[in-house]
């Protein structure tokens, strides 16, 4: 591909891909904004003990979506027709699958998981009526993503965008809706959140109704192997999303410890910003992938290069401005989620705000050395990058730093451990760019 043609489309993919996953990260920001506005500092903490499900919840979506379609992408650009359609069909299936479980788990645990993630007191029922709505929306929160996945490396990521836009905007207004002219609580701002991707499943079926949809649903076998190569290549988008929640659940524990409840309120101002920022980095990720793994099916280990390189100027860009809009205006930042003028509230999220805003000059590189990674079919490489900064670095490294620093420590927590990232998602990502795995012995063939 010549670089005119391949710069067009990478900005397209691009540009489609984050806005696809801004939108997205509305759900979290417009409950975060209305919870707080109605329902005050207790609702915000309730609100922020309870989100930390969507990062397991959107992080098993993204991993059947993400790895089916790239094993799709990659079939696709061999010209094997079944086995790109088996990928669908693989994802779909697990995906039902897991949604049956995840509601079955709301309906008998919400309450004791609520207790367990911190929620104490007047915000346990709260928190618990949030994640019970949640998870029974949870097989439509884990489709819509497989469903967005699979058109968008069809060739139609604008309607995966539109899509993500559109269940994004109809949660900002049934967020109004159900919390003011219906005064329905936090219950109404869960309900609204979970209406919104099946709206986003309704649109991404026009692909298929239509008639421009290339893959179906085919006989296969269903082996738990086949169905684990599938999440295998998708491991990256689940770590990075489920870390989220793990993040989220450590911090909120420390933070109680270390400054109560205004102190968990002030977190969750900074985690639903980092949220944000968090979604274009995943949009740059999830708009290279589809380039990155038909590149590597037709074995033009030239483009795989060209496209990385690009992807990581970009994240370093726009890392670089959310650090600067950190260090510029944090008070109109936290201001925007602080509706009662708490100042001890803002006086805890201000400087942690700018603490932990440095994290992003190193996350949008481990991102796309991980969406490398998973996109060349190396799911070991792919996962070890994510799990490290996910899970293995981050919780020992905040609960050691609260310990030396307290809330100091907390903030730092999240970019040290990034940088730390940053020099294995370096070694790795060059092991891949030197073709090490083209076709490697971590390819998960079906």
């Amino acid at each position: 591909m010549d670089e005119q043609n391949l710069n067009r489309t990478f900005a397209r993919y691009m540009s489609l891909n984050i806005l696809g996953m801004l939108g997205m990260s509305g759900y979290i920001l417009a409950d975060t904004f209305f919870v707080s506005s109605r329902l005050g500092s207790d609702g915000l903490a309730a609100l922020n003990l309870a989100i930390s499900v969507f990062g397991f919840i959107n992080g098993l979506g993204m991993m059947l979506g993400i790895g089916g379609a790239t094993r799709y992408a990659i079939c696709k650009a061999r010209e094997d027709d079944h086995e790109a359609n088996a990928s669908f069909t693989l994802s779909l299936v697990a995906g039902i699958v897991a949604g049956v479980v995840l509601v079955a788990f709301g309906l008998l645990f919400s309450r004791p998981l609520a207790g367990l993630l911190g929620a104490e007191e007047r915000i346990l029922p709260m928190c618990a009526v949030y994640l019970r709505t949640v998870f029974l929306f949870a097989p439509f929160f884990i489709l819509n993503h497989i469903l967005v996945a699979f058109v968008r490396n069809d060739g139609s990521p604008k309607l995966a965008m539109t899509a993500m836009l559109v269940g994004s905007l109809s949660n900002i207004v049934l967020d109004y809706l159900f919390l003011y002219p219906l005064n329905m609580g936090i219950f109404g701002a869960a309900l609204a959140t979970g209406t919104a991707p099946i709206i986003g499943i309704a649109i991404s079926s026009i692909h298929i109704f239509s008639g421009r949809s290339r893959f179906k649903a085919v006989p296969t076998g269903l082996s738990l192997r086949k169905m684990a190569a599938v999440a295998g290549l998708g491991i990256a988008a689940f770590i990075n999303e489920f870390s989220s929640g793990i993040t989220l659940v450590v911090f909120n524990l420390l933070v109680m410890h270390a400054a109560g409840t205004i102190g968990v309120a002030a977190y969750g101002v900074v985690a639903n910003l980092a949220l944000v920022v968090l979604s274009v980095f995943t949009g740059i990720a999830q708009g290279s992938q589809p380039l990155l793994s038909h590149a590597y099916g037709m074995q033009d280990l030239d483009v795989v290069r060209r496209v990385y390189h690009k992807a990581l100027l970009l994240a370093s860009a726009l890392g670089l401005l959310a650090l600067a809009a950190a260090l510029l205006f944090p008070s109109q930042l936290v201001s925007l989620f602080n509706s009662e003028g708490n100042a001890a509230l803002q006086a805890i999220a201000e400087p942690g705000l700018r603490l932990y805003f440095i994290g992003f000059l190193f996350v949008g590189f481990n991102f796309v050395a991980a969406a490398l990674l998973g996109a060349t079919e190396q799911a070991s490489a792919s996962f070890r990058v994510s799990f490290f900064r996910g899970c293995l670095g981050i919780v020992p490294a905040a609960c050691l730093f609260a310990f030396l620093f307290g809330m100091t420590g907390i903030w730092l927590a999240f970019p040290a451990v990034e940088l730390v990232t940053l020099f294995l998602s370096v070694r790795l990502g060059r092991r891949a760019l030197a073709g090490v795995a083209l076709p490697g012995e971590e390819s998960l063939a079906l």
